[in-house]
């Protein structure tokens, strides 16, 4: 609440996205609820591990990228664009996600990148 009494509900996923593009982080992470993007929300094997921000608008049109999941995207790629290298989503439920994520070939959650500055390292 403000000084003349108004409430802000600001969204965690936009202020993380402007502080880590202010700050122009290397990486972004998002510990979530779930484990990245699926191909199918049904299927938890079905876990995209990487798309670049080239391929968002192709996910949404395939109904990839949903509901919830798209602004939690769209923040993603403004990060992107405004200078991080990277963006991960990760389910926070899970051990160790952070180490799992950094320090194995294949991650654990999805990681957003930009195909045109990096290969998705």
């Amino acid at each position: 609440t403000d000084e003349n009494n108004h409430t802000y509900n600001i969204n965690a996923d936009y202020v993380a996205s402007s502080v880590a593009s202010a700050l122009k982080a290397e990486k972004l992470v998002y510990l979530t609820d779930v484990e990245g993007v699926l191909k199918d929300v049904e299927d938890k094997d079905s876990l995209v591990s990487k798309i670049s921000i080239q391929d968002i608008d192709e996910y949404k049109k395939d109904k990839i990228i949903t509901g919830g999941m798209i602004p939690k995207i769209e923040n993603c790629k403004k990060s992107i664009e405004e200078g991080v290298n990277s963006v991960h989503i990760l389910d926070g439920r899970v051990e160790h996600c952070l180490l799992l994520e950094i320090f194995t070939n294949s991650g654990i959650g999805t990681m957003i990148y930009n195909k045109e500055d990096n290969d998705g390292k």
